[in-house]
């Protein structure tokens, strides 16, 4: 359908998993993309130089920005060579993030920080600079930002996470309202389960499968879903929506029960 077509999106984290599929479903959609991610020699990271090409082999400009979203200065760098390289903005997907899974009471303060920079103060820094750039050029735009729906479920050993996350959610629809007068739009996608590179770090493909069994659609998520509805929320198809939070968890949060 195209409904990005000629639009600029800049995804953070799209090296892998979730920021990946967002950015391939954009470009099959007609937009060119920017992409961020660590630099290749991040121990466990992905080039996401690797991400740019599947972008231009759709057909689609792409262009790579390593740098921490932790890091306010390299936001900043990251936003203004993005609009240096393709002229504007018209999307900002904050996506990057990070889990340390561990127990409260074992917590390693410096995990506990790490994760918030990168969760809570990464989506702070990338969304204000987006913002800076869609004000000062009179909007419109769309920003993105993924959540969890962690932000309601207290998972166990992922309380920085969850608390990240749940702030999240609550700094999207105040910067809503301070946006509207621009016609930017800023909205929440609350992923559930979904099989990526970073969740399967902390279990086994048996334990996946048998958590794919107690959601209601009986698989898990895919970054693809992600991306359909992130896709959605940067069309023109989404104009009225703003300030609100879309679940795509496969109906994962109401059939939860007590007893399974």
């Amino acid at each position: 359908m195209q409904r990005l077509k000629d639009k600029v999106a800049l995804i953070t984290g799209a090296a892998r998993g979730i920021g990946r599929g967002i950015a391939l479903c954009m470009a099959e959609e007609g937009a060119d993309v920017a992409l961020n991610d660590l630099p290749p020699e991040t121990p466990g990271c992905v080039d996401v130089r690797s991400t740019a090409a599947e972008v231009e082999a759709l057909g689609r400009r792409a262009l790579a920005l390593y740098g921490d979203v932790a890091d306010r200065n390299a936001v900043e760098r990251m936003v203004a060579a993005a609009v240096e390289h393709f002229g504007r903005l018209d999307i900002v997907v904050a996506n990057a993030a990070l889990s340390i899974r561990e127990p409260v009471v074992e917590a390693q303060w410096e995990h506990v920080l790490r994760t918030i920079e990168v969760t809570q103060f990464g989506v702070f820094h990338t969304c204000q600079a987006a913002a800076r750039h869609m004000v000062a050029r009179g909007g419109p735009g769309k920003i993105i930002i993924i959540g969890s729906i962690l932000s309601q479920i207290p998972l166990p050993t992922s309380a920085a996470y969850n608390m990240a996350k749940a702030a999240v959610n609550q700094f999207a629809p105040t910067l809503a309202a301070e946006l509207a007068p621009y016609r930017i739009n800023v909205n929440v996608i609350n992923p559930g389960h979904i099989d990526t590179p970073g969740e399967r770090k902390f279990a086994t493909e048996e334990e996946l499968q048998r958590a794919a069994h107690h959601i209601p659609w009986r698989r898990l998520g895919t970054p693809r879903d992600i991306g359909r509805a992130a896709v959605f929320l940067a069309s023109d198809d989404a104009d009225y929506i703003t300030g609100s939070a879309i679940c795509v968890d496969g109906g994962y949060r109401v059939g939860m029960r007590l007893y399974q």
